[in-house]
């Protein structure tokens, strides 16, 4: 099935899809299946026709090796993500050695916050054009700039290089906050999956240097702890996007030395002390093996005392923040991510204003 979808145009794939998500109510329940209850929890119905069209055209995450998923993801993209959403000016930059690209929202001036964001895809996938609508979408919602970092990828370049490169850049966006037209003490981190790890790495490996440290940490279903597999990942191990297979196949190209993955700049929620870290809005999904360790590490920040917002969107899968082009909830859950950007940066500005 996989090579006769692969034969038809994407654009036409992708009216097929819109199409899909047009129908009536009960057509794509028809479509879709009885509705999926695991632990408590019912799975949207946008995320289980997603998942139930999906298996019929034989996709998955992962194809083969690392160089064939790139291709797939690259390929199946504006099937899911829309089209480029605006008004949302964008360009190129190069961070001292290290690809990025700058997204300008209609209507913020030369003082705005910006956000670095660290794109998903288990170290080994993705890109900026994987996550560029996630990027337009939170720039207007949340009215910041936004620095999306294109880190280097494993296995050419395993752990640390993808630590090293978000730290790097991080550091570059706030020593040139002025050539951005950004504001130095409103500078965020945010990510999903292994952006979302690398974004609470950086925060941490910012908070052991002396900073600066990041005003704020967005993070959409972060990995959090490669030593352990908990129980969410047992439960949802095969079927909703994102299988336990996929992790073992990322996590063993990106930290391939089992004994060292301890390391609180890979798993860092195990991180002896997380006092300083700066407040985090956690967003995690019910129907996804990351769950819940995305969770543990938030209530392991609010146990350290850090301002923390837990939010688990229980009726979706991992990867909701690049399906803005189908359905509705994708995007309602993505706006309430956007306004928890806002909101906690706008806090921010009013405790320096206050010298609080």
């Amino acid at each position: 099935m996989s090579k006769l979808v692969n034969r038809v145009p994407v654009r036409v794939q992708a009216m097929t899809l819109k199409a899909a998500f047009a129908l009536p109510q009960p057509l794509r329940r028809a479509i879709a299946g009885k509705p999926i209850r695991i632990d408590g929890q019912e799975l949207a119905l946008d995320a289980q026709l997603l998942l139930t069209l999906q298996r019929l055209s034989g996709q998955s995450l992962v194809v083969g090796d690392p160089v064939a998923s790139r291709r797939a993801l690259a390929a199946s993209k504006d099937l899911v993500s829309g089209v480029p959403i605006e008004p949302v000016s964008v360009r190129g930059l190069d961070l001292d050695g290290v690809p990025a690209r700058f997204y300008t929202p209609g209507g913020v001036d030369d003082h705005a916050p910006l956000l670095v964001f660290y794109h998903g895809g288990g170290w080994v996938i993705g890109d900026l054009d994987s996550h560029d609508n996630a990027c337009r979408y939170l720039a207007l919602g949340a009215q910041v700039k936004v620095l999306a970092v294109d880190y280097r990828l494993a296995p050419e370049h395993p752990f640390p290089a993808a630590v090293e490169d978000s730290v790097a850049a991080f550091r570059w966006a706030v020593a040139h906050a002025d050539e951005l037209g950004v504001d130095p003490a409103r500078v965020a981190v945010g990510g999903d999956s292994a952006g979302g790890n690398l974004s609470a790495v950086v925060a941490h490996q910012q908070v052991l240097a002396g900073g600066p440290v990041p005003a704020f940490q967005l993070l959409f279903y972060p990995g959090t702890d490669g030593t352990t597999k908990r129980r969410s990942r047992e439960l949802f191990a095969d079927g909703f996007f994102l299988t336990g297979e996929h992790m073992d196949f990322f996590i063993d190209h990106y930290f391939p030395a089992v004994d060292q993955r301890h390391d609180p700049r890979f798993s860092v929620l195990l991180a002896q002390d997380l006092t300083g870290m700066p407040p985090a809005y956690v967003a995690t999904a019910g129907f996804d093996p990351l769950r819940d360790e995305g969770e543990a590490f938030a209530d392991a920040l609010a146990a350290a005392g850090v301002p923390v917002v837990k939010s688990r969107q229980a009726d979706l899968i991992h990867g909701y923040i690049n399906f803005t082009g189908i359905g509705t909830r994708f995007r309602e859950a993505l706006s309430e991510a956007a306004g928890a950007l806002r909101t906690g940066l706008a806090i921010n500005s009013a405790k320096q204003r206050s010298g609080a």
